[in-house]
């Protein structure tokens, strides 16, 4: 986008005002009773105390209060309370007429990012009037951009005045069907009438014509009163297969927490097998939320019980067990988008066992400063410890290389990245890891905001010397892989999309000028919008790009993304939250059902998946312990007036079946992230094969780790394989029987049965006694040798 109307702030930043402005029913109930059996689960728990911080945490706490409170708001453009605040108390002052104009231009930018809607409205209003009182007004060239934003900004009143303050589980879900039409239309009729102007004077803007159908939507005219010429036809919109509607019961649940951008897990952080939710939020001053499951249809606020009431900021969270102690511990990734203002320290949380987190950043040698959202758990180097991976933002003059932190198997690492060859430089923006080359040890891919992705082979060890503390080297092989993408990119996994037991790879795009580039993709027009890609692994080391023949060459523009198995086909699915910091792109999330392998049918309407506001998190979990997947999502954007209720879709169930495999290793980590499944089933046409490797799935959101895999309508299992990286054997198990929970040991001959309860959600709202008294049943499921019951550990 041009700039336009360039006025110098403060005789510092020479900005644009326009420019910056811009950028600116019935709910199923699970059955309460279980088919699953075995383990006993009946161990009672006491109330948490409230511990006092750990050391570590109040170290951690301190140093990014000391960060916040140094922010240089004129250089850090998402403080937008902060800024709207400093620029108020200029104009108190005696200023020039220059300094003048040039707040009260940036003024209506940072009040409508500040989420004061109202006052930037007036402030448009007042910044013409102070243009016409000095004898000046807007260019006539700049007119039509002045009109769009003050549509956007009426339009964004709508939301406000509705989807936030008179919220309904169907608010901002695309395409707008009667449960999310506004009760006060006010705020879309004034943005229909400005964006209709608009085109009137730019007919082929397709981002007001994106925009002035949202705002019919919201009204419940749409289709019917948008003119014809500017109508984005419904069957454009429509969903490509029937997946059965997944209600929004955050709400019901206290789930739906309303801030920014952040990260999820969806994670048995107690080991008492049901599971639990964290989340983060991106600002330093903002605080962590830990969900604990109860296993009685409630989800109770234990952040402060937890240890985490002083554990803020984070754009982005994982789980691993680092330390091979049976527990899953926390890593927070801080500072990406910001570039020389986000050197913030990352945050390794350590799981007790007791139901409380410490932060260990520093004592385990994990504590540097560089802006990041994007790293990956493996184990390098096959030692049977989880190895961390960051893949650092580098921006103009701001270069951050990529870190790479080998596991001491004393609770310590040790930075190797430039002597394994994987200290990269580039505006990383998503890392995965897999074995795309079976050849047994994982690999790295790394999307790229800016530049050229990368793919690095994992060589494995230089020269003869195999031991822990060996170096290791990796060679970039993105371009002779056939995966060298230079458009923007931003979410991405390894995942075996087509059953064949090779990982393939999926890149999401993100880049576009506006939300015209949306538009343009769905209306089938060219457009200059970074679209997705997937690429199959041909089985010689390197991809052939189908995104064409999966109809997946599309414009996404995804942040957040995971994937999962929505029926339970045994096909894996998935869902990309969208968006950018600009209230303009109003996009909706979107959900991608998987078709045999074969192609990938669009189901966000049809699911009610289409969240228009910015989707972060995403994590795939059965999170009533039914059988089918649940996905629930952290939904806000960047600037500080961009909050919103998070999101969890209640799977409707689709009646397939599915196994649930909780992996530990014993010689390989004790998490088994890196470990492959095979599921050989029994079905009606004879024996299907079903594969999936052990991780917490995207590069934004953190699925379980416990692994529940869709059987379609087979009759049985016939076997499971595991392959375990560290041994390279393949242990085989029989005798599991589908809609079962199983633990498998590495060392074990045999899998042991997990009762493991469907949970009857309370939809009722009564949480407040249990976050006063929480009871429950909990059991370390610590992976016991075969013929002994798993030791049952109450917390304290």
């Amino acid at each position: 986008m041009e700039k336009f109307l360039s006025v110098r702030i403060l005789g510092r930043t020479r900005v644009s005002f326009l420019l910056w402005l811009c950028l600116s029913g019935g709910f199923r109930l699970c059955a309460a009773e279980t088919h699953l059996h075995s383990t006993n689960l009946n161990e009672a728990v006491k109330p948490l105390a409230r511990p006092a911080a750990a050391p570590g945490t109040l170290r951690m706490a301190e140093r990014l209060r000391e960060l916040d409170a140094k922010a240089n708001v004129l250089n850090q453009p998402f403080l937008n309370d902060r800024i709207v605040a400093y620029y108020q108390e200029q104009l108190k002052k005696k200023i020039s007429r220059t300094t003048q104009r040039s707040i009260l231009a940036q003024l209506p930018r940072q009040l409508l990012q500040a989420g004061r809607t109202v006052e930037a409205i007036q402030a448009l209003d007042e910044f013409e009037a102070f243009l016409k009182s000095i004898g000046q007004t807007v260019a006539a060239q700049d007119q039509p951009r002045l009109l769009f934003q003050r549509g956007l900004a009426h339009l964004r009143l709508g939301e406000q005045q509705n989807c936030q303050l008179n919220h309904t589980t169907e608010s901002c879900l695309f395409p707008i069907g009667p449960g999310g039409v506004h009760r006060r239309p006010e705020g879309s009729r004034e943005a229909v009438r400005l964006f209709t102007e608009l085109l009137k004077q730019r007919p082929t803007d397709l981002s007001a014509r994106w925009l002035l159908n949202i705002g019919y939507m919201t009204m419940g005219e749409y289709p019917e009163h948008v003119p014809s010429e500017w109508l984005i036809p419904p069957a454009l919109l429509a969903a490509e297969y029937d997946i059965k509607h997944f209600p929004d019961v955050a709400g019901l649940l206290g789930l739906d927490v309303d801030d920014l951008a952040g990260g999820s897990i969806v994670e048995d952080f107690d080991n008492d097998g049901n599971l639990d939710i964290l989340i983060s939020c991106w600002r330093l001053d903002a605080p962590m939320h830990f969900f604990w499951n109860d296993g009685h249809g409630h989800f109770v606020d234990r952040t402060e019980a937890a240890g985490l009431s002083l554990v803020t900021g984070g754009l982005n969270i994982m789980q691993a067990d680092y330390n091979n102690d049976g527990f899953l511990d926390v890593l927070i990734l801080r500072g990406g988008w910001l570039g020389a203002e986000g050197h913030h320290p990352n945050s390794l949380l350590r799981n007790n066992g007791d139901g409380t987190f410490a932060d260990v950043t520093e004592e385990a040698g994990l504590l540097s400063f560089h802006p990041t959202q994007a790293a990956t758990w493996f184990d390098f180097n096959n030692d049977g410890w989880l190895d961390l991976f960051i893949a650092n933002e580098s921006y103009l003059s701001d270069t951050n290389a990529c870190e790479l932190f080998r596991n001491n198997r004393d609770g310590t690492f040790t930075e190797c990245a430039a002597a394994s060859g994987v200290a990269r430089m580039g505006f990383f923006k998503g890392v995965a890891s897999g074995d795309y080359n079976n050849d047994g040890r994982p690999d790295l891919f790394l999307s790229n905001r800016q530049g050229r992705t990368v793919l690095l082979r994992n060589d494995g060890p230089v020269g003869t010397n195999a031991s822990p503390g060996a170096p290791w080297h990796f060679t970039e092989v993105a371009a002779a892989a056939g995966v060298a993408l230079t458009q923007g990119s931003f979410p991405t996994w390894f995942f075996d999309y087509d059953n064949d037991g090779r990982l393939d790879l999926f890149v999401c795009g993100y880049a576009i000028t506006d939300v015209g580039d949306v538009a343009a993709d769905y209306l089938g027009m060219e457009t200059k919008g970074a679209k997705s890609h997937l690429f199959h692994n041909n089985g010689d080391g390197t991809f052939s790009d189908v995104s064409v023949a999966t109809k997946l060459s599309r414009v996404i523009h995804g942040m957040g993304a995971n994937y999962g198995d929505l029926d339970n086909d045994g096909w894996l699915d998935f869902y990309v939250g969208t968006g950018d910091p600009n209230f303009g792109t109003l996009i909706p999330n979107r959900m991608f059902r998987n078709a045999g392998g074969k192609l990938f049918q669009e189901v966000t309407a049809s699911g009610g998946f289409g969240h228009l506001q910015k989707g972060h998190g995403i994590s795939f979990a059965d999170i009533d312990n039914d059988g089918d997947q649940d996905i629930y999502e952290v939904i806000g954007g960047a600037y500080t007036g961009d909050n919103y209720r998070n999101a969890l879709f209640l799977n409707p169930g689709h009646s397939n079946h599915w196994v649930g495999l909780k992996l530990v290793g014993t010689r390989s980590n004790r998490a088994a992230i890196g470990a492959r499944i095979k599921v050989v089933a029994q079905t009606a046409s004879g024996t299907r094969d079903i594969y999936k490797t052990v991780n917490s799935g995207g590069s934004f959101g953190s699925s379980p780790l416990r692994q529940q895999i869709g059987l379609e309508k087979a009759s049985s299992i016939e076997r499971v394989e595991i392959y375990w990286p560290v041994t390279g054997q393949t242990q085989i198990i029989r005798g599991l029987e589908p809609d079962r929970f199983y633990l498998i040991r590495e060392d074990a001959t045999q899998a042991v049965a997990l009762r493991i309860p469907a949970i009857a959600l309370d939809f009722k709202g009564t949480r407040e006694p249990f976050c006063a008294t929480p009871q429950t049943s909990a059991v370390t499921l610590d992976g016991s040798p075969s013929g002994s019951s798993p030791s049952v550990r109450a917390l304290p």
